[in-house]
């Protein structure tokens, strides 16, 4: 039975090869979306799946409150570690862990005798043997009882271990020497296997706790007992009883600090609160930051099924309705094959294997699409992607579905409308004469695809229109011919980076030179309280720190607005150069009046020497914060910022290979790098620009699917009418009024659904806007540009046919007649 479907399938789908291909063209694009966001969906929702109880495993975070406004750490103060551990009742483990903050050379022992120099490596922590309590990891050499037990010591992953000594099995490893910032001499002490799954646990080098009770950099960082300093650097987790109350474990932690903590900022209106991350949220939640550096938003995620279906939803719609515009001609078809016996049921299953071999060449041809989706999008996804993962059972589990669902989703209705006709009406010819049974549902789906692609436009030019003000926007400094270097942290105390500032400046295509922190827009901050007495009031203010020398505001063209700029002759933390902001907080509506005043700082009176215009410290997410721009110090401070005359030719490149020679002459061991200032301000920006690129894509695809659609409708709305254009063109109708007749329906539709999407896309657009301090108006061009495109777009497919029949020799419609 099914072979004998699949034959008159076949010959049905070469009949009509037009609406064949358009419904396959159609089809294997939606399914080609659904894979390729099948594959990053269930990759992000894969992670830290690490065991069946990481249920309770959950990570200590700290929810900060000022004047209203909220801030969120992903670490906790270093004693609080210890205090849960002995005073929190309802948890099994408790496992703090600490970053180490370097990323110079390793030196490891070597075959040959000689040191082997490993550089830039990151995610190494200093713990102890709770970390492996809480996460489960398989002991390939030593024992998690021995390994902490001593200073010194360090635990390895197989992965790491094979880098450092690639040639040893991992039994002939243990007790091998590795190094860290040529001070911290270690041993290895165990091997641990890889964790098997998607995790944010990239950690591969887990020193010893114990070590940091005979280092002098580590006592300082992760044995104090300061429950006032919070860094992401120090992190807790912990893992909860099964009875246990979450909101009774997070009272008692809570209450730990407020027993401990400093009262000094106890009438201030800060706040300080701790609360408890899921381990299954740490992979999201972006206002904490995960270990490597990449999170998922579950927002865009979601949007990405949404844009799936949407075009999975076009696809079937273009086949539902050249499905049904084809019932006339399929009619007398029909009411042959029941007169000789074929049953309702049997011309359900013709039909519903018709859209399944449709379905299925659709499935092989999206697989080639997929490829080449993932090219398109290479630095959107995430790299362990590949296009190889479409081949594994879970997504062939997964299309098969899919066929199945979208065959259902297409065939049903047609089938069971098509496979109604009564014989006797049909060969008589009353079905075909006036509207047919699915005219009206083709209208609502047309309308639905038209809605469809006329959001995406209007999203597109929105994010579009935003990301383009954002990126133009004067941001209160120059960001343009500027770069800064980064000079090694570990000798941020040496004169080194002066010399290098000085030297730098010699070259001929160097403006001006500075030395300082972060650029006045960087992703870091580093604020301070400080507090103003007007003799009536004492205003207390967070205030963001900008560090850099007396040449500082002059490289980024910071305007001055009242006072003076920084001098050499001010002495670090000495004076400050504030913001506008700043001014208007302290009260001072006229920027002049500021200078002059104290600031407590750090129980220091400092003045204000002077005012500058606000300018953005971080993207156009955050509102301006009032600032404070300080005079450097040289012993936390390692940037070079580098202001360039503008470009002739290549000197550019010229002078950035001149830069590399001298850092090179005073940091050999060290790899030079550098980065442009408009370049970092743009990347403040880039899950925009990926949801642009996403948005454009999703944009041509929709329109690509309506139109297709559209155009089948025309050719059959045509071919229906051939005799009435005949006649009319006889009756002396011109080319323009044909067009006209035959286009004015589908331009009707097309103007429907824009009155339906146009409240949709506003309140999208309007929601999405809220993310950004500042946005650029949504202005009327947007729904303007919308339906201008959608219907010149649509004018355009249709004239294909339109034109095509109006130009027809009438004589031959007529012939027939």
């Amino acid at each position: 039975m099914f072979k004998n479907y699949l034959k008159t399938a076949i010959r049905s789908l070469l009949k009509q090869k037009v609406f064949s291909v358009i419904n396959v063209i159609g089809l294997a694009i939606g399914i080609s979306a659904a894979m390729v966001i099948y594959l990053i969906v269930s990759y992000d929702f894969s992670f830290n799946k690490l065991q069946a109880d990481d249920e309770r495993i959950y990570r200590v975070v700290s929810n900060f409150s000022y004047q209203g406004e909220d801030n969120y750490n992903s670490g906790v103060p270093v004693p609080l570690g210890p205090a849960v551990k002995a005073g929190v009742t309802g948890v099994d483990v408790v496992a703090p862990f600490y970053g180490y903050g370097y990323e110079g050379k390793i030196t490891v022992d070597s075959a040959n005798g000689t040191p082997k120099t490993i550089k830039k490596q990151q995610h190494i922590v200093v713990t102890d043997g709770s970390y492996f309590d809480l996460l489960n990891y398989k002991w390939l050499a030593g024992s998690q009882a021995q390994a902490f037990k001593a200073p010194n010591q360090v635990v390895l992953t197989a992965k790491q271990a094979k880098l450092y000594f690639p040639h040893l099995s991992y039994a002939a490893m243990m007790g091998k020497q590795v190094t860290y910032e040529d001070t911290l001499r270690t041993t290895v002490a165990g091997i641990v296997e890889d964790l098997q799954v998607k995790t944010d646990f990239v950690f591969h080098d887990f020193i010893s706790l114990k070590t940091a009770d005979t280092h002098k950099r580590m006592i300082e960082e992760y044995t104090n007992s300061n429950w006032g300093n919070t860094s992401s650097s120090n992190q807790l987790l912990i893992k909860v009883r099964k009875d246990a109350s979450i909101a009774l474990i997070k009272k008692q932690i809570n209450a730990l600090y407020e027993k401990n903590r400093d009262k000094k900022y106890s009438s201030s209106g800060q706040t300080h609160e701790f609360d408890l991350q899921p381990l299954n949220d740490i992979h999201f939640n972006s206002r904490y930051d995960a270990f490597d550096g990449r999170q998922a938003n579950k927002t865009v995620l979601y949007s990405l099924l949404g844009v799936a279906a949407f075009l999975l939803a076009l696809g079937c719609i273009n086949f539902i309705n050249l499905t049904t515009a084809q019932s006339v001609q399929r009619s007398k078809e029909i009411g042959v094959r029941k007169t000789i016996g074929g049953t309702r049921q049997q011309l359900i299953g013709q039909f519903l294997t018709e859209t399944f071999v449709l379905t299925v060449i659709a499935t092989l041809i999206s697989a080639l699409i997929a490829y080449y989706l993932l090219q398109l999008f290479g630095d959107f996804i995430p790299k362990e992607i590949s296009y190889s993962m479409l081949f594994t059972r879970e997504v062939f589990l997964f299309v098969f579905a899919l066929i199945i669902v979208i065959t259902l989703a297409s065939g049903l209705y047609p089938a069971i409308m098509l496979s109604s006709f009564k014989p006797v009406h049909v060969l008589k010819g009353h079905e075909a004469n006036g509207k047919t049974r699915g005219t009206y549902l083709r209208k609502t789906l047309t309308v639905t695809q038209f809605v469809i692609a006329q959001f995406f436009i209007m999203a597109t030019l929105m994010v579009g229109s935003q990301i383009s003000y954002v990126l133009s926007k004067d941001l209160g400094f120059s960001k343009d011919a500027i770069l800064y270097i980064s000079t090694p942290w570990k000798q941020s105390a040496s004169n080194k980076k002066e010399l290098l500032a000085k030297k730098i400046q010699a070259l001929p295509q160097v403006k001006l030179v500075a030395v300082g922190g972060p650029a006045p827009s960087a992703s870091g901050t580093w604020s301070s309280y400080m507090q103003y007495k007007d003799g009536k009031k004492e205003t207390e203010t967070e205030v963001f720190l900008k560090n850099g020398d007396e040449n500082y505001i002059d490289v980024y063209q910071l305007r001055l607005l009242a006072g003076r700029k920084l001098e050499p002759r001010d002495s670090a933390s000495k004076t400050f150069v504030i913001n506008e902001t700043y001014a208007h907080t302290l009260g001072f509506k006229d920027a002049r009046k500021a200078t002059g005043v104290m600031i407590d700082y750090n129980d220091k009176k400092v003045p204000v020497v002077g005012v500058v215009r606000d300018f953005y410290q971080k993207s156009l997410h955050t509102a301006i914060k009032p600032v404070a721009v300080i005079l450097n110090n040289r012993m936390n401070y390692n940037n070079v910022h580098v202001a360039l005359q503008p470009q002739q030719g290549k000197s550019w490149s010229k002078s950035i290979e001149q830069m590399q020679d001298i850092f090179k002459q005073l940091y050999p061991d060290e790899e030079f790098s550098y980065t442009f200032i408009d370049e970092s301000v743009a990347r403040f920006y880039k899950a925009e620009q990926d949801t642009a690129k996403l948005l454009n894509w999703a944009t041509a695809l929709s329109v690509l699917i309506s139109c297709m659609g559209l155009l089948g409708l025309a050719i059959h709305s045509t071919n229906q009418r051939i005799k009435e254009i005949g006649v009319r063109k006889v009756l002396g109708a011109s080319v323009t009024q044909i067009v006209t007749l035959l286009s004015a329906d589908f331009v009707k539709l097309i103007v429907i659904a824009f009155i339906i999407s146009l409240p949709l896309g506003w309140y999208a657009m309007h929601q999405w806007l809220q993310r950004f301090a500042y946005h650029t108006p949504i202005s009327w061009w947007i729904f303007g540009g919308a339906i201008l495109l959608t219907v010149s777009i649509a004018l355009i497919t249709m004239s294909m046919q339109t034109v095509k029949a109006a130009l027809a020799n009438p004589v031959k419609s007529l012939r027939s007649e």
